[in-house]
């Protein structure tokens, strides 16, 4: 059975993580994959959504499946996880994360790639590396904080302190807290299919970028993002249903 299970139902593809017996830890390989499906999303999704099978989003990266490395190598491996969650955030598509237990190391900085992150009550963000004479590799000191702010996520990494879903949400870990992630996922990523593509895509491309400019940059490339959407078909069809009180059918 894959490791990584694909179910397509209209413009949503729901994208689960199936080692279940590990905690759904991730290898190279399963985030190879993971990255090939942003890489080319099949025709006619605008949307996906991230979950984790069984009890567990994921527990980070599976330690039981990693081998000795010298330093250039071990360097190579974490760009590789770059790379590939730079897929996940910057693919086009917006991703929506629905999480249940562990979002431990590896998994939290697979879900701070993710645009929208809804978590159960139950889940355990942490980055507990440190306690294992690792350093955080798949991108949690830029992703994680920027969310959190450096200091915090120093002392999460110094500690090895662990958040609950609600304590995650107060920080920007998770967007929203519920009982059923899955079903309010489904909700959102209904609500997102329904954009127009070009501002969803701006949404996605721009925001992290820009904020990552001088604000002079960032004032400048908000223009042309603005340009580009506002005189788009998408836009044109947006203004007329509102001037008659309808809802945009966009392409």
């Amino acid at each position: 059975m894959s490791d990584l299970l694909i179910d397509i139902d209209g413009p949503i593809a729901t994208l689960t993580l199936n080692r279940p017996d590990r905690r759904n830890a991730m290898n190279d390989a399963q985030i190879a994959r993971l990255a090939a499906f942003f890489d080319a999303p099949p025709e006619g999704v605008r949307v996906a959504i991230l979950t984790g099978a069984g009890d567990h989003f994921c527990a980070g990266l599976d330690l039981a499946e990693q081998v000795d490395r010298a330093t250039d190598a071990a360097m190579a491996h974490s760009r590789m996880w770059h790379a590939k969650l730079d897929r996940v955030q910057f693919g086009g598509l917006p991703v929506v994360a629905a999480m249940r237990g562990a979002v431990i190391g590896g998994g939290l900085e697979v879900a701070s790639a993710c645009h929208v992150r809804i978590a159960a009550p139950d889940v355990i963000f942490q980055l507990p590396e440190g306690k294992r004479g690792f350093f955080v590799g798949g991108g949690a000191t830029v992703r994680v904080g920027r969310i959190i702010g450096p200091d915090r996520l120093t002392e999460m990494m110094l500690t090895g302190r662990s958040y609950s879903g609600t304590e995650g949400a107060a920080l920007g870990l998770a967007h929203y807290v519920t009982d059923d992630p899955m079903a309010r996922a489904l909700e959102l990523a209904g609500q997102i299919a329904t954009n127009a593509r070009l501002s969803n895509y701006f949404a996605i491309q721009g925001v992290a970028r820009i904020n990552a400019m001088a604000p002079e940059e960032g004032f400048f490339t908000e223009a042309l993002c603005t340009a580009l959407a506002q005189t788009s078909p998408d836009a044109e069809e947006g203004f007329r249903a509102f001037l008659e009180k309808r809802a945009p059918n966009f392409q």
